[in-house]
């Protein structure tokens, strides 16, 4: 074998795949078609869960501490949501100790896939570059690539995180249902006055909309801003350019004279496609991302979707190859994540109809608006949406163990003393908080897994699985029911 996992595609869902099998531990190979990194930022958002996961790894405050990268205002079809400041995993709303330390972040995507690809080669991974996939073939022991210039390399894995127009898919003649783009909207990033005090979402009484998002700043420190706009007569064919005298015209028939176009960066037509691969997983490859789902990029779902996708395959990965991957565990990485995607497309799919891209100004939609925008009020229904656009809201299946507020969703960053838990997190392996040290025994067969803590306190032990997610909840007085999940998720105990 050349390598233990070939990644195709050097986007964020690519680049923390490669940056977990690292740190598992597990020889990668990074590869991409494009000659050099994208300088279009695309995504803008990061959203809570997604800086959770950076947290767990260390490397957020590396990355907040490089930008400017301001805090951001959540939205659910252009209805704003409140700072998450509520704990996306307690009950109780009381509880600060549960509460969320990451509000939604403003990192353009081309800044993310930076600090990422310098982080992978300050640990020695190099992106392969000029790398176009042309074929590819799996047999029992692994998988050969083929690229265009003639070379070829075998591995024991491959993932594809090749985007939306995948050549990993395509090959795997994947199945791609859901539903073609039937209109264009603009996005494009860009320099604007008049636009300090402005809410992020406007629209006119004649159906043209904008959204304004900020981007941090370009070379010179001066404020960029992400421009999203629609409405009448302004979904045009995917290849025709986006002008400045377009988006200037779409700035006055929303604001009148008060917002101005002073540079235009970069800029692109999206549609409203909405498609997901019948699987995930297709014997030894994989597909991640964009390569698994494509969709509207509202609230930057795309881009931090496919980072949850890497964060919850990388760790399986790294287990197979390192021979402890229990049966089942790379077919749970399809289980998860296919659900999580059906969910988002279906979120996605609501936001888009109640937004009225076209601006068509069809009355049952504006009816249907007006009493979503009432209900949003309640504060359950903004808790609620607030989870889904936020990313921590999604509930793995977690078999045979007892009910538990915790189990199935993502671990809060409790305060354990001497170290938070997402710092504990780091190191890639599995963590068991025993607050009352009692189970040091039924966990010691997997002490090279899995890290456990006495410190801190804590409502229950807890096993949390190296991706972050809370796998069993338990008693000091339940070692059984610990060992059959420590089972389940890490493998056969050592000396067995």
């Amino acid at each position: 074998m050349d390598t233990d996992v070939l990644v195709v595609g050097a986007g964020p869902t690519g680049m923390t795949v490669a940056n977990e099998l690292l740190l598992a531990g597990v020889r990668t190979v990074l590869a991409d078609r494009l000659p050099e990194r994208s300088a279009l930022s695309r995504a803008g958002g990061v959203q809570s869960r997604t800086l959770e996961t950076l947290d767990q790894r260390g490397l957020l405050d590396p990355l907040l501490a490089a930008g400017d990268y301001p805090v951001g205002t959540s939205h659910f079809a252009g209805l704003p949501l409140p700072l998450p400041t509520a704990p996306h995993a307690d009950p109780d709303p009381d509880t600060a100790a549960f509460r969320p330390r990451q509000p939604w972040r403003s990192v353009p995507q081309v800044d993310l896939e930076a600090y990422l690809e310098e982080h992978l080669a300050a640990q020695g991974l190099r992106i392969r570059r000029d790398h176009e996939l042309v074929a590819l073939r799996q047999d029992e022991d692994g998988v050969t690539a083929d690229f265009a210039d003639g070379r070829t390399l075998r591995a024991r894995y491959l993932v594809g995180a090749d985007g939306g127009h995948s050549a990993v898919r395509s090959l795997l003649k994947d199945e791609f249902p859901g539903r073609p783009g039937t209109l264009t909207t603009v996005a494009a990033d860009v320099r604007l006055s008049g636009v300090e005090g402005l809410a992020t979402h406007h629209r006119s009484p004649d159906g043209h909309w904008a959204g304004i998002f900020p981007l941090g700043t370009d070379g010179q420190g001066r404020p960029l801003r992400r421009l999203a706009m629609g409405g009448p007569g302004r979904s045009l064919p995917r290849d025709v350019p986006v002008t400045e005298a377009e988006l200037r015209g779409g700035l006055r028939a929303v604001f009148g004279e008060r917002v101005q176009l002073l540079e235009l960066c970069h800029a692109r037509r999206i549609t409203n496609v909405a498609r997901q691969v019948a699987s995930y997983r297709h014997g030894r490859v994989f597909l991640a991302g964009d390569a698994a789902h494509v969709h509207l990029p509202l609230g930057a779902q795309g881009m931090n979707g496919g980072i949850q996708d890497a964060f919850n395959l990388g760790w399986k990965l790294g287990a197979a190859v390192r021979g402890w991957a229990p049966d089942g565990l790379l077919d749970s990485y399809h289980t998860e994540r296919h659900r999580a995607g059906t969910l988002v497309l279906r979120n996605i799919q609501a936001q888009g109809l109640l937004m009225d891209w076209a601006g068509a100004g069809d009355p049952d939609v504006t009816a249907t608006r007006e009493v979503f925008a009432e209900l949003a009020e309640l504060p359950d229904v903004r808790r609620h949406l607030g989870g889904l656009m936020s990313g921590t809201a999604i509930r793995y299946p977690m078999p045979d163990t007892a009910a538990h507020p915790f189990l199935g969703l993502s671990v809060p960053d409790l305060d354990l003393g001497p170290a938070r838990l997402y710092e504990l997190l780091r190191s890639g392996r599995g963590v068991l908080l025993d607050p009352q040290d009692a189970l040091a025994e039924a966990a010691a067969p997997w002490a090279d897994r899995v890290d456990r803590t006495g410190r801190g306190a804590a409502t229950a032990p807890l096993l949390i699985r190296p991706d972050g997610y809370v796998c069993w909840a338990g008693a000091a007085d339940s070692p059984e029911t610990l060992r059959s999940a420590l089972t389940h998720w890490f493998g056969a105990p050592t000396g067995r």
